[in-house]
């Protein structure tokens, strides 16, 4: 399936390559860096050359480049390179391309060991770390001085049985199941204020330490909101489909259980405002009012609230004032960033001030957009809500918690 994969920086330098079938020369590459080339925020995920088909992610400020030399299903192989991503992230805590090369003997290990003759083969974190031990100060000497590599001489329980996911013979002495259900709003917003575009895109993320081997069955208020959904491996999909319900033996440890999509503009709820005015004219100095306001969070608090403004290229610098956060203005990349941090309801924050023009530039066509950054606690803006876990084949009675949170997306706003 997979023949050789490539890391490239953003430079378009490869860094880092591997071969399981046949060495691919790395010159392959060169059809993926004149596609970034020729449109740098939206390269094609499959590009199809003379020999060989190129399936990509960018993730991280990084490429992963898979090269294959029949037709193979390609959301297969980008689902692989981002559980690759996802590992080196549990591994490294980062996935970047210094990272990476501080890494480069447990990265290849670990490439080793989720691909064999380029099929998936271990791709659970909690079954690698069984192989391979995540790297640390007094490990890497150990090795050092004895010789000895991270991989280990015995195979994973997993791996033995029909659950290739889980361990056997796992024990707690607190049996505990953690559930967070995680959603990012993208949206675009007119100058009026008026929705564009709207959509959900959410994921339930596990901390599952449970003994033995329970069989858990996951259900929500309300499942019919779910446009589209994509389950781990552990779901049954068949009760899914009839039910609507999630049934599993979850992984040992930490796991995404499922990721799902909303699209219905009804059901997405905007959380938050920005009122904004920015006035210029040819020869003059402009005036740039922001406000910052929550709209629908029902008593929620909004935090980590960051305003990333993209000015116009007619803009020198800003002179402002802002009574609540701290604010700079990049007068290189023209952006404006507003770390207001948490909104307090009483005193809406504000900003405002001059901004310096350019002399004779042209201020008829200007466009500045907003991005917003938040984060709201213990809110599911789409109202999903988790009915009840129940838990069958072991006798013990675990502690479950469900933490729900919402976060902003690819969020703009027009001016």
């Amino acid at each position: 399936m997979i023949h050789s994969l490539f890391i490239i920086n953003s430079s378009g330098d490869v860094f880092l390559e591997k071969h399981w079938r046949s060495v691919v020369s790395r010159s392959v590459c060169d059809y993926y860096l004149e596609a970034q080339r020729a449109n740098p925020n939206d390269v094609p995920p499959v590009i199809a050359t003379p020999h060989h088909y190129l399936i990509s992610i960018q993730r991280g400020g990084v490429s992963l480049v898979a090269v294959c030399m029949q037709e193979v299903p390609p959301l297969f192989v980008i689902e692989f390179l981002h559980r690759v991503v996802d590992t080196f992230q549990d591994y490294f805590s980062d996935c970047t391309e210094s990272v990476i090369k501080e890494n480069y003997v447990v990265v290849y290990e670990l490439l080793d060991e989720m691909l064999d003759n380029g099929f998936p083969l271990a791709t659970e974190s909690n079954i690698l770390k069984e192989l391979i031990k995540p790297p640390n100060i007094l490990r890497t000497i150990a090795n050092t001085v004895t010789g000895k590599s991270n991989v280990s001489d015995s195979l994973p329980t997993g791996q033995l049985s029909n659950i290739p996911w889980r361990r056997t013979g796992v024990k707690y002495t607190n049996n505990e199941a953690y559930f967070d259900v995680v959603e990012e709003v993208d949206a675009i917003i007119d100058k009026a204020g008026v929705t564009v575009f709207a959509e959900i895109q959410g994921y339930i993320d596990c901390c599952i330490k449970l003994s033995g081997m329970p069989d858990l069955t996951l259900s929500f208020m309300n499942p019919r909101l779910f446009d589209d959904v994509s389950f781990h491996p552990c779901v049954r999909f068949r009760r899914w489909e009839a039910e609507r319900v999630l049934s599993f033996i979850p992984p040992d440890g930490n796991f995404r259980l499922m990721s799902y999509h909303i699209s219905s503009q009804s059901v997405v709820a905007i959380p938050i405002y920005v009122r904004h005015n920015l006035s210029i004219k040819t020869g003059e100095q402009g005036r740039l009012d922001v406000t910052v306001g929550p709209k629908q969070t029902l008593g929620r608090a909004v935090e980590g609230v960051k305003i990333e403004i993209l000015m116009p290229k007619c803009i020198l610098n800003c002179c402002l004032t802002s009574n609540q956060g701290k604010y700079n203005y990049d007068p290189v990349s023209k952006i404006l960033h507003w770390d207001i941090g948490r909104i307090d309801v009483t005193k809406l924050p504000n900003i405002r001030g001059s901004v310096s023009i350019a002399t004779g530039a042209n201020t008829s066509e200007i466009n500045p957009s907003i991005n917003v950054h938040f984060t709201i606690n213990q809110l599911a803006i789409s109202s999903l809500k988790v009915n009840r876990l129940d838990m069958y084949g072991e006798k013990y009675k675990p502690f479950k918690g469900v933490k729900y949170i919402t976060k902003a997306g690819r969020f703009q706003i027009r001016m």
